[in-house]
């Protein structure tokens, strides 16, 4: 589960996050969903522990900020980046020992193979393109064997059918209980994942949603009840 309470975040004098709360359950995919601008990777980045904040945020019940939670969440930013001297396979590798994961080898091959990754798996950081770079950061939080994975914009740059993949792998997570919080402003990108909702703006949750409470409203009508805009 994940739980924050109380979030602020000041980026010199301008609020960028003001006491926002918000709770995930165990086996449930929560949705931050908002225009640029509107705080959400800074709440991610907070909850990765990336950034100093005010406010408390729980990984299964402990304090984000301790050792042991750090250990049982993966975290896939918005802009991925790479150690240049590293091939794919090695910076899972450096994942696997740092986490000290249960993921097997075997396991390592098979997400390879999904992400059709299996013969880039001996490049370098510097020859892959943003795309590629971007499943080495899925496939990196993933080799953590997570029980809370937080993704930022996590389609931006993906292909089609790692898109379709990757929204595969999430349906499994949440079948496995993982918990899953995915911050995006492309409703159509997640619209058959989500349990619950969060629609965010400058800096404050105006409306949250239960998917069961949604009767027959789709996540765009959701979305644009709550901001006033209209939908396409």
């Amino acid at each position: 589960m994940l739980e924050v309470q109380g979030l602020r975040k000041m980026y010199g004098k301008n609020l960028a996050v003001d006491q926002v709360s918000f709770f995930v359950p165990d086996g449930r995919v929560g949705i931050l969903l908002g225009p640029n601008g509107a705080g959400k990777s800074t709440i991610i980045k907070s909850i990765a522990g990336l950034l100093r904040y005010e406010g408390m945020i729980r990984i299964q019940g402990i304090p984000s900020r301790e050792l042991e939670a750090k250990r049982i969440f993966g975290y896939v930013p918005e802009i991925p980046s790479m150690f240049e001297a590293l091939s794919v396979r090695e910076h899972i590798q450096y994942i696997r020992m740092a986490y000290k994961s249960p993921v097997t080898d075997q396991e390592v091959e098979s997400l390879l193979d999904r992400f059709e990754m299996t013969d880039k798996a001996d490049k370098l950081g510097n020859e892959l393109s943003k795309g590629m770079m971007q499943k080495v950061s899925i496939l990196c939080a993933l080799a953590v064997k997570p029980q809370v994975i937080l993704f930022d914009e996590p389609m931006v740059g993906l292909d089609p059918q790692a898109i379709r993949e990757l929204k595969e792998v999430i349906l499994e997570l949440r079948s496995q209980g993982v918990t899953v919080l995915i911050s995006t402003h492309m409703l159509e990108m997640v619209e058959e994942l989500w349990d619950v909702m969060f629609v965010m703006e400058k800096g404050h949750i105006k409306a949250s949603f239960r998917k069961e409470d949604a009767g027959d409203r789709d996540l765009d009508d959701l979305f644009f009840e709550v901001t006033g805009g209209e939908k396409r």
